[in-house]
């Protein structure tokens, strides 16, 4: 069995698919447990039951939508109409825009190849440094993981079985901050280069809104349809992929009905490898649980950590090294299921260590040597793959400095739930 196990690790280490990973050592250990392997297939197949999963493909479907579409040009024209005459102020747009883009597409790489394409170069031609346009828009397409409806949110509450709208407004506060410390940090580098984008102007802004009309009402189709009570989740989820589809596809027909099985099938590739990978945890999980290993596990850690302080500062470097391997939905299929009760035995609240996963776990895309961000942004912009590492750098200091306040100040996740 040892051996066994010892072989699945090296498979996994030399790229064997995740999923067949996470399924072999299941069937392992229902092995082990003298356990009927006829039952892993409803083990697997019972993830139909879970509450919330149609969000996952529904909102994935709307944001590769939107990533097709002009929207991307249009956010960056709202958004520079808005801030583009401060001083600094296209880092601040690039910010924003990336973060708002990625509540909807996830962090799948899809915000740099999308905006990445008109926001690098209009950085270059404003005067900003080129390591630093490198580090800001690479380091901008992972923002936006804790803004609804960000499909990690979700898959963080159907695996934790916490309430996806609670999650929701968990992740605003710690999401502004992030915001907020990486543009002071913008500010601060170019201090003393800080032109104007251009000058403000009340007609380009009403030109802007007049252009995003029909993308500015989504916000308010997820968030206010869910927190009026008026929409489930899922139901959310459903009436905003329709209302993308039929303003991308037949009103602004910026999409072509030909193009559309392409659209479909990207992002439900996507969609699948999380399913699947969700399916066999599911079938691993159990055989965990069943087997008491959540518990040997809290046992362990009581017996080496005392306070909830040095259990955050542990779980903070665990993650931060799994974010450095492992995808963030594999992670939140694979070990949220294991540190949930241990986080409980120190009275950490389910959301708030679903918000400090998630945060810690966005660090990932920007760690060597796996961060998917550094990769999409070194073929995207044609850059060695050590100069985007040393130009996201600072990026990822800042960034770490914000997971560090948003672990250890929990009121900035819990203060907006309802009692």
């Amino acid at each position: 069995m040892i051996l066994l196990s010892i072989v699945l690790v090296v498979l996994a280490v030399l790229g064997a698919p995740l999923f067949a990973v996470i399924a072999a050592s299941a069937m392992l250990g229902y092995q082990r447990e003298d356990t009927d392997l006829m039952s892993m297939p409803l083990e697997i197949m019972s993830i139909a039951d879970m509450p919330f999963l149609a969000a996952i493909p529904l909102f994935t479907f709307a944001g590769y939508l939107l990533s097709e579409s002009s929207a991307p040009k249009r956010l960056v024209r709202l958004t520079s109409a808005l801030l583009g005459w401060m001083p600094g102020g296209l880092a601040i747009v690039c910010l924003a825009a990336c973060a708002f883009f990625t509540a909807f597409t996830g962090a799948s790489g899809v915000t740099i190849i999308a905006l990445g394409a008109i926001l690098y170069p209009a950085l270059k031609h404003d005067g900003y440094d080129d390591r630093f346009n490198l580090g800001l828009v690479t380091s901008s397409g992972s923002l936006g993981l804790l803004f609804a409806p960000s499909l990690p949110l979700i898959l963080y509450g159907v695996i934790a079985e916490v309430p996806i709208d609670d999650l929701f407004l968990a992740g605003v506060l710690p999401g502004l901050a992030m915001l907020l410390m990486l543009s002071g940090w913008s500010l601060w580098v170019n201090r003393h280069n800080r032109k104007p984008f251009g000058d403000f102007s009340w007609g380009e802004l009403g030109g802007a809104l007049r252009e995003a009309a029909w993308e500015l009402p989504l916000p308010v189709v997820v968030l206010g349809g869910i927190y009026s009570g008026y929409f489930a989740v899922s139901e959310a989820a459903a009436v905003t992929a329709l209302y993308v589809l039929i303003v991308e596809v037949f009103i602004l027909r910026e999409i072509r009905l030909a193009d559309l099985p392409g659209v479909i099938r990207q992002s439900m590739v996507l969609v699948g490898g999380i399913l699947l990978i969700l399916g066999v945890s599911v079938a691993s999980t159990n055989y965990m649980i069943g087997a008491g290993i959540p518990q040997m596990l809290l046992d362990l850690v009581a017996g080496l950590v005392s306070s909830q302080v040095t259990f955050l500062l542990l779980l903070l470097v665990f993650l931060l090294v799994l974010g450095a391997i492992l995808d963030i939905f594999s992670a939140i299929v694979l070990v949220v299921p294991l540190i949930l009760p241990i986080a409980e035995g120190y009275d950490v609240h389910p959301v708030h260590l679903g918000i400090v996963f998630l945060a810690a776990m966005q660090l990932g895309y920007l760690t060597p040597p796996v961060g998917l961000n550094l990769f999409i942004a070194s073929y995207r912009f044609d850059k060695p793959i050590m100069h985007v590492y040393s130009a996201t750098f600072p990026f990822l200091v800042i960034l770490l400095l914000s997971v560090l306040l948003i672990t250890f100040w929990p009121w900035l996740s819990l203060v907006l739930l309802p009692d």
